[in-house]
């Protein structure tokens, strides 16, 4: 999904408000009393200016103090009846938005769980990372500044020109002559604040996506001093989100100072024709009086209304992203209706073929087995496919032909969850969580105690390194795990594949990253664990896997050899090959200096 697409961003897509509003169903409450605050702060609007045009008219002109009196506390309870009205529409109408976005932005990052990992491939995650955040919160301004208000706005406009239609009408003529060029100006404007705003939304993606992705790799920026360059590139991306804020800045300071002009001339008017009305006794002081008070709130709703346009305007853009995002079915399709919590793990690959990207084989004609407790060993150059293999096995890619069975079943026929559940899975490239150590292995699933923890880590050895850290298993490891060594990063997946148990074990280059120590504690624990149950390795040092039951060697995408240990040595070829050569090194790294 590429930043640069556009969007429509009509101020008023039916088909996108439409499916907004679909949203205010759990909040229906909330939007009728919001709804209901907004059309009677519009109606009551015109209350104040009335009851001061009659007071003004009949108990100050004809001097009746106690009347004035009581028309000030009329005016009085007016003026709190509208503010507690203002209060209640503008917490009614943020509330009802607040709870809207809450429950779109569950739904949005429930989908992208449940998206493949070849859409996070393609896909920057500062992008995902806009539309989950700040696209959704400008969704929340389509109800608290946006529809309803707009809506209240414009009513509000009517009813006050009409009770000045009502008041003198050849004086309500001569105070909105400025109102076409009022409009134009708008109309204008909120044109140019929409093109400005549409290219602000876009820079802050490209913006979140740069800074998330240079401070996620900033050791690599550091390690080739690579500062200067990248702080090039982010003040290219920082100087166009500045353009497109100031391009939209300028139209405000443009506007604002029309409308006041504008507004000035209609007071102007006002002042003149009224004057001499007065004067003549055509009309009367109260009513100029009520005119000014009208014409002010005539003119407030009309300015704020561009605003308002833009709000709504920017709303329909940023559902729009996050409505595509809802739209993407790049998802894993989960028809199963097996079972996998009582599989046996016997693992059938047969003439599977996969591609990224249409027939560009990735894996071609992939066929073996594993038998249940058997180990198999994958080997190969990297971009082989090993790691595909395995990732078509969780199902985390779906294959193009051929098929994959556990236990005779298509993998497809399982149900997702219940697969995933029983294949357990340990990374070379371990990502922990900025959390406690505890909650990393268990990923916060209450069903796992400390104790059986602990357990899990004095097998796989562990426990006493833990044990040494402040705070033992509740040790924070900080972001991405941080505060670990590789090895510990790596031991700490370990006990976390370990402890869900799984009937499928895959270990992806587990102990490529570790040290000899490590390692030797690693690989302790896996001989213990890979009793009994079907498990495949990825590797790199051929010295780990030497009592595999099967080597598979892969080259290209293809199965070029496969066997025991034994029996590829004696074979002659690739394998053996990677052998003497690993052996060669070992040796070399092991010569005293």
């Amino acid at each position: 999904m590429a930043e640069s697409k556009k969007v429509t961003g009509k101020a008023v897509d039916l088909q996108i408000l439409k499916r907004i509003f679909s949203y205010i169903g759990p909040h229906k409450k909330i939007f009728v009393l919001a709804a209901t605050t907004t059309l009677t702060l519009s109606v009551i609007a015109i209350v104040r200016p009335l009851i001061v045009k009659y007071t003004l008219d009949n108990y100050i002109s004809v001097p009746n103090a106690k009347m004035l009196m009581n028309m000030t506390m009329l005016m009085l309870l007016s003026l709190i009846t509208e503010a507690f009205l203002q209060f209640s529409d503008s917490y009614l109408t943020n509330k009802l938005g607040q709870s809207i976005i809450k429950d779109l932005r569950i739904k949005v990052f429930s989908h992208i769980l449940n998206f493949k990992l070849k859409y996070y491939d393609n896909t920057p995650i500062g992008t995902l990372v806009t539309r989950s955040v700040s696209d959704i919160e400008v969704i929340a301004d389509i109800f608290s500044e946006g529809l309803i208000v707009i809506i209240g706005d414009i009513l509000k406009v009517i009813i006050i020109i009409i009770a000045m239609f009502t008041i003198d009408f050849d004086l309500t003529l001569m105070v909105l002559i400025p109102i076409p060029l009022l409009l134009i100006a708008t109309y204008i404007f909120k044109r140019s604040v929409a093109a400005s705003f549409q290219e602000v939304r876009t820079q802050v993606a490209r913006l979140n996506s740069f800074v998330q992705e240079h401070i996620t790799g900033i050791n690599i920026i550091q390690i080739f001093n690579r500062e200067k360059e990248e702080m090039s590139k982010f003040d290219d991306i920082n100087a166009k989100h500045r353009d497109a804020n100031i391009r939209s800045i300028m139209a405000y300071s443009i506007f604002f100072p029309v409308v006041e002009i504008l507004s000035s001339a209609s007071l102007g008017l006002l002042v003149w024709w009224g004057g001499k009305n007065v004067l003549s006794s055509q009309i009367s002081l109260g009513d100029i009086t009520a005119f000014i008070m009208l014409l002010n709130y005539t003119f407030r709703p009309i300015r704020q209304l561009a605003d308002r346009f833009n709000t709504l305007q920017m709303g329909m853009v940023s559902s729009e992203r996050v409505f595509k995002i809802l739209d993407t079915e790049d998802i894993i399709t989960d028809h199963g209706t097996e079972k996998a919590d009582h599989i046996q793990g016997d693992v059938t690959f047969n003439n599977v073929y996969f591609a990224y990207n249409n027939e560009d084989w990735i894996l071609k004609n992939i066929s073996f087995s594993a038998k249940t407790g058997q180990t198999i060993a994958l080997v190969g150059a990297t971009g082989a496919g090993k790691s595909s293999i395995i990732n078509l096995l969780n199902r985390f890619y779906e294959y193009n032909k051929g098929t994959i069975s556990i236990d005779g079943i298509n993998i497809r026929d399982y149900e997702l969850t219940s697969l995933r559940k029983n294949i357990g899975v340990v990374l070379q490239d371990v990502f922990l969580f900025s959390d406690s150590i505890m909650n990393n292995i268990t990923l916060n699933n209450p069903e796992i105690s400390k104790e059986k923890v602990i357990e899990a880590a004095k097998i796989v050895g562990a426990h006493d390194f833990i044990s040494k850290l402040p705070n033992g298993y509740d040790y924070n490891v900080m972001e991405r795990g941080a505060m670990l060594s590789v090895g510990q990063r790596q031991l700490i997946s370990f006990i976390r594949a370990y402890i869900y148990n799984p009937k499928i074990l895959v270990l992806d280059e587990a102990t490529s990253s570790i040290d000899t120590e490590s390692e030797q504690m690693i690989q302790y624990a896996i001989n213990k664990l890979t009793e009994n149950r079907t498990s495949i390795v990825i590797a790199h040092r051929l010295a780990t896997i030497q009592k595999a039951d099967k080597i598979i060697v892969i080259e290209k995408g293809e199965i070029i050899e496969e066997g025991t240990h034994q029996e590829l040595l004696k074979q002659n070829g690739h394998y053996k090959r990677l052998f003497e050569l690993q052996f060669k090194e070992d040796v070399v790294d092991h010569l005293p200096n």
